[in-house]
């Protein structure tokens, strides 16, 4: 049984950072892509940023380029996003999620993502 637990959400002020964490548990961590989405209240949940399974690429939505860093442990089946000069349109919740991949593409759609974590609430206040 596949499980992604997301942490290290919470509230920050505008121009902060925070890390989350996505430990994942019932895969074969290393032949997956593992990305981050978002959804704000009332919106769709939206790409974010991934890494592929070898952690040498990455891809990011424009709105957070520059700002957010997708990295992985593929020792520990982690994952992590980090967030830089967060602004309050980041406010969300966060979700992991995994797709197995090994030809490092780019998988931006919600139906390119075969497994998701609960998900965790980050707050950027102005």
């Amino acid at each position: 049984q596949v499980q992604l637990v997301e942490s290290g959400g919470g509230l920050v002020q505008a121009g902060g950072s925070l890390k989350l964490s996505c430990a994942a548990s019932g895969l074969t961590f290393s032949g997956f892509a593992m990305g981050w989405f978002r959804q704000a209240p009332g919106k769709e949940r939206e790409f974010v940023g991934h890494i592929s399974w070898i952690g040498s690429i990455t891809y990011y939505a424009d709105s957070v380029k520059g700002r957010f860093t997708v990295s992985r442990d593929n020792a520990k089946n982690t994952v992590y996003l980090q967030m830089s000069r967060l602004k309050p349109e980041d406010t969300a919740v966060y979700y992991c999620a995994a797709t197995a991949d090994y030809q490092g593409r780019r998988y931006t759609n919600y139906d390119d993502w075969t497994y998701w974590g609960q998900g965790t609430q980050v707050t950027v206040s102005s």
